[in-house]
């Protein structure tokens, strides 16, 4: 493949808005989250429940979830494993309000999420996390070297 093509291939992939779907069963962080990533030009959906997240992801294909690993209905892990058996290319990214706790940081890496990122820290490490799941830094570094 030429450095031209790679290019075009980039763009082309770039003018379409990623689509990510936020999974927390507290709306007031539902919202914000939605609306945050709505402002970084991502298309974005919500759930509030494991079981909606699967509905939801059985009916509309996303590109990245979101997903608290405090949800009410089960625990965030279990969805994890859930999406990455019924929905392998479905991109996740880890949420929690503990902090970094080794241990589940671990087991949301053996059970295949892409990112792991913690409330309580400024909305960019979230967008960081996003970004390096989706291949976006990467996309810009290819775009750069071709031009």
């Amino acid at each position: 493949m030429h450095a031209a093509d790679l290019g075009s291939k980039i763009a082309i992939r770039s003018g379409m808005k990623q689509r990510i779907l936020v999974v927390d069963d507290e709306r007031q962080v539902r919202e914000l989250l939605c609306f945050y990533l709505a402002k970084q030009g991502y298309e974005v959906s919500s759930a509030g429940s494991s079981a909606e997240t699967i509905q939801f992801l059985d009916s509309q294909t996303v590109d990245l979830a979101v997903v608290d690993i405090g949800l009410a209905d089960e625990d965030g892990l279990g969805l994890l494993s859930r999406i990455k058996a019924e929905h392998p290319r479905t991109k996740v990214v880890m949420l929690t309000g503990m902090g970094f706790v080794e241990d589940l940081l671990e087991e949301a890496q053996q059970k295949g999420a892409d990112g792991y990122v913690s409330k309580v820290l400024p909305l960019d490490e979230l967008l960081l996390a996003v970004q390096r799941a989706l291949g976006s830094g990467e996309q810009e570094l290819s775009a750069q070297a071709a031009r």
